[in-house]
């Protein structure tokens, strides 16, 4: 198989999801390949880049590219999508990669055909009122390209799809995962995140390629993209078994942006509640203040980022977005309640600056925030 060509998308068996593609260039860590489910290419190819205006299809037009799981290679139409059919948004950025949240590696994955659109998150209203708010995909069959009155050719999408029709009952099914542990009471989901490892294929880490990808499609300029290659460049090395200890002795220099752990804690990590409440405008304190409150880099079981991504919102003012009470596992589908909420911050996302495996990564997750990470700022 030619590099850089999808592998074959493979058939789910009862569980929630499946370790499932193989290409046959290259060896991922042993991911198997089992029956594979044939069902017609209707993944329309837009090319289009960030910024551009598109218009999603109507309902009939996208239930028409779904199969009866609700999915277009694997990737589930949401309920929640349903919203915003018919009408117009920027995109963001092309998904042409996104991030593994369900292996725990957090490693870089490849997609084809999918972008961003500006601002549309999940809001959780079918899986059980997930907090993640996490950034919707979206296959390029579901949208239309606004240039210059051009509509593309619906007979040409529809016509191959009568065997494979959708109906919105699927996409509320398809909300609903399996699972084969019969111990297990609480309900499962199935959405986007949890079934993003089926509906993508591995990207080899040293694959330059993928940066281009992000120059070509508008997802990052190239003053973006070279600091941050820069950066990642330095860290790899310093990370090298002895190099690091080798350069710091011999120009003091340390992993970029370095963090002093020295007043990281041993014992169990403090709590505080502030009752932040959305629309509230809080100060983010500063990383030192910041590490007396973890333990291994985390506080009551929610880590902070170690590799800087939240580093760089410290210190400055934002506002609350939401409180976070529960979110979707993205590796089991079980709802998972938090004993001490969390909180999304207006604008602060994941831009994959300095994470290792995951450079410049589209998918601008929400990190979430422990309140005694915060302070309030006073209204006068």
């Amino acid at each position: 198989m030619p590099l850089g060509l999808p592998p074959t998308p493979v058939s789910r068996k009862g569980t929630i999801r499946e370790s499932n593609f193989l290409p046959a260039y290259q060896d991922f860590g042993g991911e198997r390949v089992s029956s594979v489910k044939k069902q017609p290419n209707m993944n329309i190819s837009l090319e289009l880049r960030a910024g551009e205006w598109v218009e999603v299809r109507n309902e009939e037009e996208i239930l028409s590219t779904l199969d009866e799981n609700g999915c277009l290679e694997n990737l589930p139409f949401m309920p929640e999508m349903l919203r915003y059919c018919g009408k117009r948004f920027l995109v963001y950025k092309r998904a042409d990669k996104t991030c593994d949240t369900i292996s725990e590696k957090f490693v870089s994955r490849r997609m084809y055909n999918t972008v961003h659109l500006s601002d549309l998150r999940c809001e959780g209203d079918a899986h059980g009122g997930c907090d993640a708010t996490c950034l919707l995909f979206w296959k390029e069959t579901w949208l239309k390209r606004i240039e210059d009155g051009e509509v593309p050719d619906k007979k040409s999408m529809t016509s191959r799809s009568n065997a494979y029709r959708c109906a919105i009952e699927n996409l509320y099914k398809g909300t609903k995962g399996k699972t084969v542990d019969p111990n297990k009471n609480g309900e499962i989901y199935s959405c986007q995140a949890t079934e993003l490892r089926r509906a993508t294929y591995p990207l080899a880490r040293l694959d330059i390629r993928q940066y281009w990808w992000d120059f070509k499609s508008g997802n990052a300029r190239i003053e973006e993209i070279v600091p941050v290659l820069c950066i990642g460049m330095f860290n790899w090395i310093f990370n090298r078994r002895g190099l690091g200890r080798i350069l710091y002795i011999l120009t003091g220099a340390r992993r970029y942006p370095h963090v002093n752990t020295s007043q990281m804690l041993k014992v169990k990590t403090p709590f505080e509640n502030l009752d932040l409440q959305p629309g509230e405008i809080i100060q983010v304190k500063q990383m030192k203040e910041i590490v007396m409150t973890l333990n291994d880099w985390r506080n009551r079981g929610l880590a902070f980022d170690r590799h800087g991504e939240m580093l760089k919102y410290c210190g400055k003012k934002m506002k609350v977005l939401k409180r976070v009470h529960k979110i979707i596992d993205e590796k089991t589908g079980e709802m998972l309640v938090f004993r001490n909420p969390s909180i999304i911050l207006e604008g602060a996302i994941c831009c994959g600056h300095y994470s290792p495996d995951r450079l410049l990564c589209p998918r601008s997750i929400y990190p979430f925030w422990r309140e005694i990470w915060l302070k309030r700022v006073d209204s006068g």
